[in-house]
């Protein structure tokens, strides 16, 4: 009851124009821009809520402007921060949309992997090159993980060999491969990247 005595001889008005001031300064505290007077906005229904809600021996009403006003101001950077999050969630869904979602890096980018359209991929002298410089068991793996596109415990199962073992062929696929310098695996350096020998 003692709550509504105080708020009825002080409008709302009257506390704005006092108060004001507390909005923006918070507003420049949390470095927010604000062209469209939104987090403005947010900043006087907090205050509104504020003054509803505002207790006399609870403390100053100052102080509770400040808090009210600075943490729904806050929740609101948050509440703005996770829509952005989720429209750039979508924004990258769509875009993987658009291709097949494989990408490389090279260096610090990605770029994504273009599907071929309308052309057969000749992929024997690849298979040549990586006959002449793996060993038999690196080859297993060149041909049954790259090519046949098996899981490393299904290779491991059929060749009767530890997980560990076929994981340890790759590594040292990969290490030659990359080791080659030659022109003709530069020319089909795109093959390699596309088979995630980098």
């Amino acid at each position: 009851m003692e709550d509504k005595k105080y708020n009825s001889h002080i409008t709302f008005e009257e506390i704005v124009k006092q108060n004001e001031r507390r909005i923006y300064y918070q507003l420049h505290k949390l470095n927010i821009r604000d062209p469209h007077q939104e987090f403005y906005q947010e900043g006087l229904v907090a205050m509104w809520n504020a003054y509803e809600t505002y207790q006399p021996d609870k403390g100053p009403m100052a102080t509770y402007f400040n808090y009210t006003i600075r943490n729904r101001l806050i929740d609101l950077i948050r509440k703005k921060g996770k829509e952005q999050e989720r429209l750039n969630a979508y924004i990258a869904i769509q875009k993987n949309m658009g291709t097949s979602g494989n990408y490389y890096k090279t260096g610090s980018q990605r770029q994504f992997v273009q599907p071929l359209t309308g052309q057969e991929m000749d992929i024997e002298p690849i298979i040549e090159q990586a006959q002449q410089l793996l060993s038999r068991n690196q080859l297993k793996w060149f041909q049954q993980f790259l090519l046949q596109e098996r899981s490393i415990k299904s290779i491991s199962e059929q060749e009767g060999v530890s997980e560990d073992a076929v994981k340890s062929w790759g590594r040292e696929a990969r290490k030659k491969l990359r080791a080659v310098n030659d022109q003709s695996m530069k020319k089909s350096a795109y093959i390699w990247d596309v088979f995630k020998v980098k």
